[in-house]
């Protein structure tokens, strides 16, 4: 059973924050819609001073997501982490398929270098790799889990000062000293493209009304998608009418949370 963390998501439902999506090609129209139902704001650029300009004038936050990358993307990439430090912004990245290919490696590793993010999401073998661990994937398939990936996730945590999210069967958001594991979703969710680039967006927008506290918005991210997964599930067991009653689910979970009252 999964306890949603009523007051974060109530004022993410309030402050309507306007996350800046870099993420890949094959996930935008999803992480849109799935920062819509949560009541979020996106915007998705590919131009490197349209992305200064936004997160100087109107953005709340920045997802980096390298899951198609390219050279042209990684300079937008590296534009946008240095505007969001410059104007203080919080930033989550996630190294989608890191340590199965150099360059995009090498591109996580250095923005990490130039601006360490406020959160990391990441499956159990890109959190090994970023760690710098040996991991084993299937490209953006994570074949380690999540329980094995937790001790390297406590010391990118401690390495970086970001709050740290590994997905899997069971989600665990550590910031190094604290760790919370979260229990529940459905195995549903790794069948329909997009849910977990999209966990990353709406780990960016819970991190702009967190207060500074990231790993509370690691953790309600979390909560959230378990909670939307199991309830999506329970009536749409197959993959197409799945993705549909996700964005549904996490709209009326969004509805239903108020700051006095735990949704569960």
């Amino acid at each position: 059973m999964v306890n949603l963390d009523a007051t974060l998501i109530c004022r993410l439902r309030t402050e309507r924050p306007l996350v800046l999506c870099l993420t890949n090609g094959v996930v935008r129209n999803f992480t849109a819609n799935l920062l819509l139902a949560a009541h979020a704001v996106p915007a998705m650029l590919e131009d490197a001073k349209e992305a200064e300009e936004m997160l100087q004038t109107c953005a709340n936050a920045l997802l980096v997501n390298v899951g198609t990358h390219s050279q042209a993307q990684a300079s937008v990439m590296r534009a946008a982490v240095a505007a969001a430090q410059a104007h203080s912004l919080p930033w989550v990245l996630d190294p989608v398929a890191v340590g199965l290919l150099s360059p995009r490696t090498a591109l996580c590793h250095e923005l990490i270098a130039l601006y360490p993010p406020t959160l990391i999401r990441g499956n159990a073998s890109e959190i090994l790799a970023l760690a710098g661990h040996s991991a084993l994937a299937r490209g953006p398939e994570t074949t380690d889990t999540s329980e094995a990936a937790l001790p390297a996730a406590q010391a990118l945590a401690h390495a970086t000062g970001a709050a740290v999210l590994v997905t899997g069967p069971t989600d665990y958001a550590t910031d190094g000293s604290q760790t919370h594991a979260i229990i529940g979703g459905h195995e549903m969710m790794t069948r329909v493209t997009g849910v977990g680039c999209a966990m990353g967006a709406l780990a960016a927008a819970l991190c702009s009304v967190a207060a500074d506290n990231a790993l509370s918005a690691a953790v309600a991210c979390s909560q959230l998608f378990s909670l939307a997964g199991a309830q999506a599930a329970s009536r749409a067991p197959h993959p197409g009418s799945f993705a549909t009653a996700f964005l549904d689910a996490v709209d009326s979970c969004v509805l239903a949370a108020t700051p006095t009252t735990a949704q569960t």
